[in-house]
């Protein structure tokens, strides 16, 4: 089922009501909308006179819909996400946690071989030089030992923005949209994994103990293209603006929504990111071999 991607960012009373979450002037307590609780996928909540019922809560949870919380900056800062969504919970845990080092090596070329592939089509699509990204890919050993992923990236920066771009968490414009964009990304994977029965501290590649998302941040990286797809579009429409206005915030959710290639079918991305995580379980299986990953179409 497609489900929604709803931003909220004026004072509202949320609350549950007919299995539905309503949406009500907290002044006037007028409604504004409604929205079936079964309907949404992730929830963005933008405005610190925004109250939410704890029933409403509970329902949201049992659901697996993704509520993105956002700080003084308008910037997310944290997620809520049930503890676990799946039944046979604790024996996909001990599944993942008997990975043995080489797959998890073979499954990282994998993730990066397909990154690289995705921006590679990145370039391609907007007319950039893209040359060298082949040569990267072929070159992607088991555990990316000679950081393809890392040469690709410096690549794929400069030819996207400018030669004198520099991607970083706290760097200068355009850094602020891709880094929202990739923060609902991670939420949404985030999402995926706990629906799996897996745990998304524990990483195939990232590893970091102050990190409680590793596994999320390893599997949303062939995703990230489709963010910066997005993103491209609205600085060629918009290439002025350094703020995150509501109406990018807007721009940016489509991308739960956006169809991608995988495993030869075309998907909604929020629908793809399951299809991942799923397959990742049946390689700590051992009934696949490879992670179903994304396609541009």
């Amino acid at each position: 089922m497609i489900t929604r991607s709803i931003y909220i960012g004026n004072p509202a009373y949320l609350k549950l009501k007919d299995e539905q979450m309503y949406i009500l002037d907290p002044s006037t307590k007028d409604l504004k909308g409604k929205v079936p609780v079964e309907d949404l996928g992730v929830l963005m909540l933008d405005h610190f006179q925004i109250t939410i019922s704890h029933q409403l809560i509970q329902k949201m949870m049992g659901n697996n819909v993704v509520v993105i919380s956002c700080d003084a900056h308008h910037l997310p800062h944290g997620i809520m996400l049930p503890m676990y969504g799946h039944t046979e919970h604790s024996d996909r845990v001990k599944d993942q946690l008997e990975a043995s080092e080489p797959l998890k090596k073979q499954l990282w070329k994998q993730t990066v071989e397909c990154k690289i592939e995705n921006q590679k089509e990145v370039l391609r699509r907007l007319g950039n030089y893209y040359g060298p990204m082949v040569e990267y890919q072929r070159n992607v050993k088991s555990g990316d030992i000679t950081n393809m992923e890392g040469i690709a990236a410096q690549h794929y920066w400069k030819h996207l923005i400018s030669l004198d771009f520099l991607r970083a968490r706290f760097g200068d414009s355009p850094n602020q949209f891709f880094n929202f964009g990739y923060s609902v990304l991670r939420s949404i994977v985030a999402r995926a994994i706990i629906e799996t029965g897996l745990l998304p501290v524990l990483g195939i590649f990232h590893k970091n103990k102050y990190n409680p998302y590793c596994l999320a941040d390893d599997l949303m990286e062939p995703f990230r293209p489709f963010i910066d797809l997005l993103v491209m579009q609205w600085l060629e429409k918009w290439p002025e603006t350094e703020e995150l206005d509501k109406e990018f915030k807007a721009h940016i959710l489509k991308v739960a929504t956006v169809d991608v290639g995988i495993d030869g079918k075309t998907r909604p991305l929020l629908i793809a990111v399951k299809i991942t995580a799923f397959s990742l379980y049946k390689c700590y299986t051992g009934e696949k071999r490879l992670i179903s990953y994304p396609e541009l179409l």
